[in-house]
């Protein structure tokens, strides 16, 4: 209980980092080996292994391709950031000179996971109006933790003064918050008109329990260090008007009353038009805080695009002029069922192109891929294939993003282990649990590493579901050497980290900070 209290009524504590404009980041370094695995990979589908003739064909057209689908997957990304990076200006320049629609977005995609969320519903020059809905007083719980005479824990009744109070504070927190993040995310603005919506208690219906304007340097000067701070709304504003009042004994007063809404233009006209009932299926301001998105559950919106997604060879190729017609995919097989421990040798199509998805639900993951050297460790941070850093080795690794399919979530990479230089001789296939919600791998179901090539060779493994980890290495790719000739084997792993993402990446060699 006092954890909760704690909670809702240190909201303002935060800090909001300022924006800045946007770093358009680099494109994707391509390089030729990669490029010739993705060519022969496609000249040689469908061409059986014996047939030396059609294969030796194959592989030359593939060398003849390959620098001109190098050359033109980079021009066309170059192209991609440059476009990238003149939207952004001019989105950055439409934000810093108070562009009204690109300033309610920001500050609507800033606020909408908050615990109380704001909307920003206007501009007038440098002041922007946000509307906020505040939780029901009666949503508060009813009691707080005490001792009985003897001594012994107990739960005792909160007193109408100190509910209120508790309501007050909150209020004033997510008030505070809502200021902060505002003026952090529009550095435009000098000041922000703030109207606190919420159901007060005597009437149940919608209300405005505060409003009043806060200019960005009152909010900044102000220190903010203790839960009872944000109390300071009440002070440091313009034309602060608040439902809680102290009586003439200088006592909190425990009535919530309705604010005069005369006295702000738009606010009687706001509520006039407010639908108060939340089953009658129209949209309802009593409901503010999940239309604007503060408890939206995640995962049901479709996939980001990924800008610099790299054209697969068969695309290009196709579009490329006289290009022949596409050789149809190989017929899918049945994956191999692996166990932990299980190694087998890939086979020479592999090299050219093999392809990973993760699968899994009830819980969020991430791939990530470590390509190390002899000692088992990274040569350098670019060796390390991450959600901040999805391409490696000059493009022969590549994490392709997530997708909802279904129930489930799939994150897919490539590697083109033909394409990895040298001094790489382990790949190492991880995944790790988001680090905020704390969950550890027993909460993914129908965890499944996938992979296969063409033509006609795949292979399954499900990873145990771990309730002691937060990060497992799934699966390893290693060099080895059959018969006296060069190989790549598959091993399947399943085992982890209990510190998670952190001590995944140290075991590898990635320093983390």
């Amino acid at each position: 209980m006092r954890q909760l209290r704690r909670q809702t009524t240190s909201v303002h504590l935060q800090s909001f980092p300022a924006a800045h404009p946007p770093q358009i980041p680099d494109i994707p370094h391509l390089g030729l080996p990669w490029a010739l695995a993705e060519a022969r990979a496609f000249h040689l589908q469908g061409i059986g292994r014996l047939a030396r003739a059609q294969r030796a064909a194959a592989k030359q057209r593939a060398e003849q391709d390959a620098p001109l689908y190098l050359a033109a997957e980079t021009s066309r990304l170059q192209a991609v950031r440059e476009q990238l990076t003149d939207e952004a200006q001019q989105w950055w320049q439409a934000l810093v000179s108070n562009d009204e629609a690109t300033v309610c977005e920001a500050v609507n995609t800033a606020l909408s996971d908050n615990p109380a969320a704001g909307c920003a519903v206007g501009l007038d020059g440098p002041v922007l109006s946000v509307v906020m809905r505040q939780q029901d007083l009666d949503s508060l719980p009813t009691q707080t933790p005490g001792l009985t005479p003897s001594g012994h824990p107990t739960l005792k009744n909160l007193t109408k003064r100190d509910k209120t109070l508790w309501w007050l504070t909150s209020m004033g927190s997510n008030i505070v918050a809502t200021l902060k993040e505002g003026f952090a995310t529009a550095p435009g603005i000098t000041a922000i008109d703030l109207a606190v919506l919420t159901r007060l208690p005597d009437t149940q219906r919608l209300g405005f329990a505060a409003y009043g304007r806060w200019t960005r340097e009152a909010i900044e000067s102000t220190p903010w260090r203790e839960p009872d701070d944000a109390l300071r709304f009440l002070d440091i504003g313009q034309d602060v008007a608040c439902s809680v009042t102290t009586t003439a004994s200088g006592n909190l007063s425990t009535t919530i009353k309705p604010l005069d809404t005369t006295r702000v233009p738009g606010l009687q006209d706001l509520l006039d038009h407010a639908q108060d009932d939340p089953d009658s299926g129209d949209t309802s301001l009593a409901d503010l805080d999940i239309s604007l998105g503060g408890n939206t559950p995640t995962g049901g919106g479709s996939p980001v695009t990924d800008p610099y997604r790299i054209k697969p060879f068969a695309e290009w190729k196709q579009e490329a002029p006289a290009s022949p017609p596409p050789i149809p995919p190989a017929t899918a097989v049945a994956p191999v069922t692996l166990i932990p421990g299980q190694t087998l040798v890939l086979p020479e199509e592999a090299w050219q192109g093999l392809r990973l998805a993760f699968r899994f639900a009830g819980a969020d993951a991430d791939l990530t891929l470590f390509l190390t050297g002899h000692d088992g460790r990274v040569g350098g941070d670019e060796d390390f294939v991450f959600y901040n850093q999805p391409s490696g080795a000059d493009g022969a690794v590549r994490l392709l993003g997530k997708q909802l399919e279904g129930a489930h979530t799939v994150e897919r990479v490539t590697v083109h282990l033909s394409a990895l230089p040298e001094h790489v001789r382990r790949v190492a296939i991880a995944i790790n649990m988001d680090v905020d919600t704390g969950l550890t791998c027993d909460s993914l179901t129908y965890a499944t590493l996938l992979m296969d090539c063409t033509p006609g060779a795949a292979w399954e493994f499900q990873p145990p579901a771990d309730p002691n980890i937060r990060a497992m290495v799934v699966a390893e790719l290693y060099r080895h050497t059959v018969d006296g000739r060069p190989a790549w084997k598959l091993r399947a792993i399943g085992q982890g980290w209990a510190e998670g993402l952190d001590a995944l990446a140290r075991a590898y060699g990635v320093d983390v900070e």
